[in-house]
């Protein structure tokens, strides 16, 4: 399953304000990620093309098993890598901003040791 960074980026986007709102709209998307709402409207109908998302009539967006997979895996990913640069004494806020760059092209292998190893 290949997926590009911009896609995984708007899935855990999703799976993280499903968790604090009753439901996820485009626009909370867009505010979210500080982007215009036309560009949310275009990402989201590649997804939902996908298959990662469904959209309802009434525009609530919701993953799809395959969509959750993605967004759960991309995420643990983030939350383990930052937390292992924070370990090591990188600032948090660096942390964070460099482990959403890492989540996306480390490998499964090297992912799997450095989790091993914490």
């Amino acid at each position: 399953m290949h997926i590009n960074e911009s896609a995984e980026n708007y899935l855990e986007t999703i799976l993280l304000l499903s968790r604090k709102l009753p439901v996820v709209r485009s626009v909370d998307i867009a505010t979210e990620l500080n982007f215009k709402k036309s560009s949310i409207s275009i990402a989201m109908k590649n997804l939902r093309e996908k298959n990662y998302i469904t959209v309802t009539d009434a525009g609530f967006i919701y993953l799809t098993d395959a969509g959750k997979e993605i967004a759960e895996m991309v995420f643990e990913r983030h939350e383990v890598l930052s937390g292992w640069l924070i370990k090591i004494g990188v600032p948090e806020d660096i942390a964070s901003e460099d482990a959403c760059k890492i989540e996306h092209i480390i490998s499964k292998e090297s992912f799997e040791a450095i989790k091993n190893q914490l």
